[in-house]
């Protein structure tokens, strides 16, 4: 990572240097043959012929005013990636002391570990050595708050439509715009920004945490937006310089090299975020995600069009036809290719065939969209409801390719971002100020020896959980309050299976338990044959197709018997050797894929399969060899953990395509708000106060909740650590607050404030963030 780190720096001094050297230092008429120049030698110009001399060079940059304005701010902002790097070496040195000194890991077998292990090893080293000095003992969701802090809330924030990225515009119709720049700025904003509205990377500004001053705050939040605007505005002639630059130097190879890599997909920014469960890691997200990749791909192809295709086919015979001459000359003479523009013409030829075949589908494929819809589903765990049963339509097409666009689209979007992000910042997010306020005071929570998080990463069905979506009964959360596509339930299973030894709120428990009895007892009845209105038998049975022939869960899902073995992850992940599982498990353990990798790792002596009462053990997806036997050699422990990930994958997978199911059966006949096309405010915010807003010359606020009360400022204690900080790992100054676990802000009702909450069990590649060291004092 510190080697990327250094060549970024490279890049940015080769860049700002090469291009500075081609606009001023290169005679162009020299090197396109427009200007002879006289040898005594030879007659042949060679290269160094067409660069001017080193003092006409310097006196044509010194006598420009925008080179030199150019050059200035690309030192301070060279500068500025200088400084961040060192911050990242003391950062860096600190993660691996921590890893060698806490941990026990040497950097040598540090490749070989395996997450699940490394916070196993976390929570063990708590109970001995007290990193959060507060807490007694720390849970698998301690540590992924710690490191999902920001991330949880963005998460909640573009579930909840609050992030300006979804436009309509006149003849593009609806349009997500949502780039690396434009993520860059929220996160300066809200997070770790001048003026931004947390003190420190785990606590919220206290005076964000109080009703009183809301419109006060909004409308400083307000200025800090359009002055970060104006700043994006001014900046913007050399930001898109840089990126025009970059994407060029980038992206030219690629495109001459492989043309039709511009037609490949990508899963969108916003797509990952839209697709994201709450306090889900980064590889956790990319390895689901690629997973899906294919069956996507597949399904973006099924909407080829007949006419584009004819074209395309005729495109490439005519280019084809010219090639094949400009080929054959050359092939009998080579003096061809020093005629003016033939090997352009040849290159431009090349490409332009290789575009043209993007676009002829394959004649042997056969598709069928509501089959690769449910694939895509079982993988990605998010759709919008009006998808189901409409994947022939381009219309959910066109709503799809938001979430999975075109590389090409990616890197345009990216060159325009300098462009549009300071319009979004200025008209479109400025207008969300007091919305924006109200989220952070209403969906903050202080957890003990974590900090402020997002209350949404709670988890907590009763409190965010939405009725649709098997939480009717065990939740209390209005409009207002809920997460939609569900969100809460989905990401509150996907954490159950992942970490199965961590223990839920009692709600969620009772959410987990009832979800399982209803999976395994209609799994029982499509047994028995009664699958008119099965949902765990129909889900599972449109699965039944070669999309994937040889992936597991295309193996799994060949009919309602394998549902009735799944048991939660909270009650360990699958064990097919254990005695006294289901016939499911069985069935699971007699899948060729699975079944040879367990052939081969039994046949050594040292490798067995995790206990539950192995003290060691965290039978969850990812575990690896040394958790298991202390003899297993590193590859057996890649694959057991491979094995279970597996298993641990699939089985979400299923739960995912149920609870969508139960929620598409629960849905029918009532009129639903598509999250998809969700309106930006909530009936909910009718309450707000009518006169002390008449006072202010403010947007008013369309997600303010109905009741209100005014809170003091919340107990703030300074955090200790005692070893070295390992980066998002236990980042951050663990602190005490013995205050309930409740939300900051108005939402609660009174009835609320008397009950008893469960507590809280003690504790990018391109979108990272530096690592952050709390200091504690």
């Amino acid at each position: 990572m510190l080697l990327g780190e250094i060549f970024e720096l490279v890049q940015l001094v080769f860049v700002v240097a090469f291009t500075l050297f081609l606009a001023n230092c290169v005679d162009y008429d020299i090197l396109f043959a427009n200007k002879f120049v006289n040898h005594t030698d030879s007659s042949k110009v060679t290269l160094p012929d067409a660069f001017l001399p080193v003092d006409v060079c310097s006196a044509r940059i010194h006598d420009n005013v925008l080179v030199i304005f150019i050059l200035i701010i690309s030192g301070v902002f060279w500068l500025h990636r200088l400084v961040k790097f060192i911050y990242n070496i003391c950062c860096y040195w600190e993660i691996r002391s921590f890893y060698i000194n806490a941990l026990k890991m040497s950097m040598s077998d540090l490749p070989y570990f395996t997450w699940q292990e490394v916070q196993a090893r976390i929570i063990e080293i708590q109970k001995e050595h007290q990193i959060c000095i507060h807490k007694k003992e720390l849970t698998e969701l301690d540590i992924y708050h710690r490191i999902l802090r920001f991330k949880n809330y963005m998460v909640a924030m573009v579930n909840k439509s609050l992030l300006p990225v979804r436009f309509r515009l006149p003849l593009l119709g609806d349009t997500v715009f949502y780039t690396r720049g434009l993520k860059y700025n929220f996160e300066l904003i809200f997070f770790w920004g001048p003026g931004s509205l947390f003190e420190n990377e785990w606590s919220l500004k206290p005076e964000y945490k109080r009703g009183g001053n809301r419109l006060e705050l909004a409308d400083r939040l307000n200025s800090r937006i359009l002055w970060t605007g104006i700043a994006n505005l001014l900046l913007c002639p050399v930001i898109l310089i840089w990126q025009i630059l970059y994407a060029f130097f980038s992206y030219t190879e690629v495109i001459k090299r492989e043309p039709g890599s511009l037609g490949a997909r990508c899963w969108s920014l916003y797509g990952r975020f839209y697709l994201r469960h709450f306090n889900e890691l980064d590889h956790e997200l990319m390895s689901r995600l690629s997973k899906g990749y294919k069956a996507s791909s597949k399904y973006m192809n099924c909407f080829m069009s007949p006419l584009l295709t004819v074209v395309a086919k005729n495109v490439a015979f005519f280019a084809g036809s010219i090639l094949a001459v400009l080929i054959a000359l050359t092939i009998y003479d080579e003096d061809v290719l020093a005629v003016e523009h033939v090997l352009s013409s040849i290159t431009l030829l090349g490409v332009c065939i290789t575009i043209c075949r993007s676009f002829i589908p394959d004649k042997h494929m056969v598709f069928c969209p509501e089959q690769l819809l449910k694939v895509i589903l079982a993988h990605i765990h998010y759709m919008p409801d009006h998808w189901q049963g409409n994947a022939h339509r381009y219309e959910t097409r066109d709503e799809f390719a938001q979430l999975f666009q075109y590389k090409a689209v990616f890197i345009l979007e990216e060159l325009l971002s300098p462009v549009i992000t300071p319009i979004i910042l200025i008209f479109c997010l400025r207008r969300k100020s007091l919305e924006i306020i109200d989220f952070f005071r209403n969906f903050t929570v202080d957890v003990v020896g974590v900090g402020d998080t997002c209350s949404f990463a709670q988890m907590d069905v009763r409190q965010h959980g939405h009725p649709a979506w098997m939480s009717a009964g065990k939740t209390e959360a209005s409009i207002y309050q809920q997460a939609e596509d569900g969100k809460t339930e989905l990401s509150l299973m996907h954490f159950a299976i992942t970490n199965p030894h961590w223990q839920p709120p009692r709600e969620s428990t009772h959410f987990i338990s009832l979800l399982k009895e209803k999976v395994h007892r209609e799994a029982a009845a499509g047994q028995q044959g009664i699958i008119a209105e099965n949902p765990a038998f129909t889900s599972t049975h449109s699965l039944q197709s070669d999309s994937e022939p040889r992936s597991l869960i295309a193996n799994l899902l060949m009919g309602p018997p394998s549902l009735a073995s799944l048991h939660l992850a909270r009650e360990g992940s699958i064990n097919p050797v254990s005695t006294g599982v289901s016939e499911g498990a069985s069935a699971l353990h007699s899948i060729s894929p699975v079944s040879t990798s367990l052939h081969l790792r039994g046949s050594y002596p040292s490798a067995r399969l995790p206990r539950p009462d192995h003290p060691a053990v965290v039978t969850g997806s990812g575990t690896d060899a040394r958790t298991i036997s202390s003899g297993s050699s590193a590859w057996e422990g890649q694959l057991t953990s491979m094995i279970l990930s597996e298993y641990a994958s699939t089985e979400m997978s299923i739960h995912a395509l149920y609870m969508h199911e139960m929620h598409k059966q629960q849905s029918r006949g009532e009129v639903s708000r598509h999250t998809w096309h969700r309106q930006e405010s909530d009936e909910s915010s009718e309450s707000v106060n009518e006169d002390i807003e008449a006072t202010r010359n403010f947007p008013r606020s369309s997600t303010f909740p109905t009741t209100s009360h005014q809170e003091g400022p919340a107990q703030q204690s300074r955090g200790q650590r005692r070893y070295g900080g390992a980066s998002d790992l236990v980042s951050g100054s663990f602190r005490v607050q013995r205050t309930p676990r409740m939300p900051m802000g108005g939402w609660s009702e009174e009835n609320q404030m008397g009950r008893h909450h469960d507590p809280v069990p003690e504790e990018g590649s391109e979108d990272e963030l530096p690592p952050q060291i709390h200091k504690g004092t």
